[in-house]
């Protein structure tokens, strides 16, 4: 499997991580873990399995998850991905992002059909990469329906981020000033979880990426875990491995 990363043009950048090309000239399967960016797919050959959807349609919406995800590529498959900022994806949708999540709805539910076939027959003529992500940056400037973040529910995401998920949303809305049910629904709606299903992302994937597995149940316990059954069941759920099991195996997202 081959991952190429481009990084957006300036406008788009308050709004988009990163676009990828993903490659595979032979067929794979891939465990991708939760993470706290919405992304947009676009399959430009191929077929993408998801192993409890069936055969994902030729360009989806995907929202935040708490588990992981198995993915089983075909040979000569080619995949375009968009992967938003946290606060990102909802400068180019109305529909609210929390409504996604847990899943993948397909892309004609967000984007009129007649401009979705446009791109999509502009990126089938595209003749290499490079022009692929060149029609997909003109595309999104042309569905951009805000030019600045929310910058209330970027500061709470810093915040979450600071802490490495170990926050109470209590404390967050101290420095906030603002009102418990106010910020959840703007967070949720921006973001596409509630501020403590992202937290808690946020929280497993600072742990995973901090652990060599040795190290892991103490990190654990200062990331807020008390309790092992807990933890493990949280770990299990979130990477389909218990913890011995997940750092002796082969690639991960």
């Amino acid at each position: 499997m081959h991952i190429e990363k481009y990084i957006p043009v300036a406008t788009l950048q308050p709004f988009i991580k990163s676009f990828m090309i993903i490659e595979s000239e032979f067929p794979v399967q891939n465990q991708i873990l939760p993470d706290t960016a919405v992304v947009m797919a676009f399959r430009l050959r191929g077929t993408v399995m998801d192993k409890d959807q069936g055969i994902l349609p030729a360009t989806t919406l995907g929202g935040l998850r708490k588990t992981f995800r198995s993915l089983a590529y075909s040979g000569n498959t080619t995949n375009l991905l968009i992967v938003f900022r946290e606060d990102g994806a909802a400068a180019f949708f109305k529909e609210p992002m929390h409504e996604l999540f847990g899943g993948a709805a397909s892309l004609d539910n967000f984007i009129r059909r007649q401009q979705l076939d446009d791109i999509t027959e502009q990126l089938a003529a595209a003749g290499d990469n490079q022009a692929c992500i060149a029609i997909m940056q003109g595309f999104l400037l042309t569905v951009l329906r805000q030019t600045k973040p929310d910058l209330l529910v970027r500061e709470a995401i810093r915040n979450i981020r600071q802490a490495d998920g170990n926050l109470r949303i209590k404390e967050l809305l101290q420095e906030l000033h603002i009102s418990q049910d106010a910020f959840e629904k703007r967070f949720r709606k921006i973001t596409g979880a509630t501020p403590k299903q992202f937290a808690s992302i946020v929280r497993l994937r600072s742990l995973i990426g901090k652990a060599d597995g040795s190290t892991l149940t103490a990190l654990a316990y200062d990331a807020g875990y008390f309790d092992q059954a807990h933890f493990i069941k949280d770990f299990k759920s979130f990477t389909g491995k218990t913890p011995g099991e997940f750092y002796r195996s082969a690639i991960y997202w």
